[in-house]
């Protein structure tokens, strides 16, 4: 640590921090990128008030990287962003940085405070004090339990295969939803009094009963997370849910991408990039070219290929699209990329219109 006792008082300072789940490590450079010093603390309300206390020994803070907003760092950037703190979202270093430089928290410190400084990291983080952080938890909780009803429905599936060949057949005949009612309701006789569950084909049929029941709990848990997360949806952006293929979730997806302040995407180039939905350039002398983004977020990029699958299907607009590109040469993955590129204009039009309607009333 860098004692500040012979800072300028007057000094600008830029502000880098490491972000953990128990600590924070801080750095400060003054204008011209000199480190003035770095300081570790803990990660907790009072080591957030010591934190900024400690950059403003230096003098004046106008600029804060932080890694890790959305994780380690969300309770420091909500407690800087209320003090009035300028703050931009820093990715970590890559690996080739790291080679060169080594590895540690005042280093990584000091990496997000440049970053910062030189406008290489030019994000907004996110809010997190609203209905749209409201629905990420809820979403979290969804998601997590339809990926276990999936998976146990693949694990009655699977029991199902190396079942006796009568009751194989029996339940290889039957729906989803049928197996699920089935297997839940039926009461296996024990073949033994004393441990009916040493029999091979009772304990299949105790074990298809549990799974089928974890099912429909599932199910259950599911139904009642939409019952929430339905009108939630609807009350932040009506004009995103009315749009042609826009669900529940999809506008779900998209409305946690943008965050609560949406005009933190200083344009619609800047959505489409963050939803991996920008075409990277890939030309070369003569060759002129673009190349698939594989960057950006992921889920709003699927949600964004659920939609052009649904116009597709349904929008006669994007079927005569569709049809006028293919006859120029282009192909079936090549004409959603560009349609992806489309319906981002419509999507970041209906966010950035809703939120200044809110902002307004």
């Amino acid at each position: 640590m860098t004692h500040p006792a012979t800072a300028a008082p007057t000094r600008e300072v830029t502000g880098g921090i490491d972000t953990h789940g128990d600590t924070h490590t801080a750095a400060a450079l003054d204008a011209t990128g000199r480190l003035l010093g770095h300081h570790q603390f803990p990660a907790t309300p009072t080591g957030y008030t010591a934190l900024l206390d400690w950059l403003r020994t230096f003098g004046p803070v106008v600029l804060v990287g932080v890694e890790g907003t959305g994780a380690y760092g969300a309770g420091l950037t909500h407690y800087l962003r209320g003090a009035g703190i300028t703050l931009v979202e820093v990715d970590r270093p890559d690996r080739s940085t790291r080679r060169q430089h080594g590895k540690s928290d005042p280093i990584d410190a000091q990496a997000a405070a440049h970053a910062a400084q030189s406008g290489r990291a030019t994000g907004v983080p996110k809010h997190r004090d609203g209905q749209v952080e409201a629905t990420r938890v809820l979403r979290i909780a969804r998601r997590s339990a339809v990926d276990q009803r999936a998976h146990t429905q693949t694990r009655i599936k699977s029991l199902i295969i190396t079942a006796p060949e009568p009751l194989r057949a029996q339940l290889r005949a039957l729906s989803d939803r049928e197996l699920i009612t089935h297997c839940a309701s039926h009461r296996p006789a024990p073949a033994s009094a004393a441990d009916p569950a040493t029999d091979p084909a009772t304990a299949l049929l105790i074990a298809l009963r549990s799974l089928a029941r974890r099912h429909q709990h599932l199910t259950t848990e599911i139904a009642e997370l939409d019952s929430l997360i339905t009108p939630l949806v609807a009350a932040i952006n009506p004009a995103l849910v009315a749009l042609l293929g826009v669900g529940t979730d999809t506008a779900a997806q998209l409305l946690v991408t943008a965050g609560e302040n949406p005009h933190r995407l200083h344009s619609e180039a800047a959505f489409a990039m963050l939803c991996g939905v920008a075409p990277l350039p890939a030309s070369s002398g003569r060759t002129h070219r673009h190349r698939l983004n594989r960057g950006g977020d992921r889920q709003a990029n699927a949600a964004i290929y659920r939609i052009v699958l649904c116009r597709l299907r349904w929008d006669p607009r994007t079927r005569a699209y569709a049809h006028r590109r293919t006859t120029q040469g282009l192909s079936k993955k090549e004409i959603i990329r560009c349609l992806k590129r489309y319906i981002i204009r419509e999507i970041y039009a209906a966010l950035l219109t809703q939120h200044d309607l809110h902002t307004a009333g």
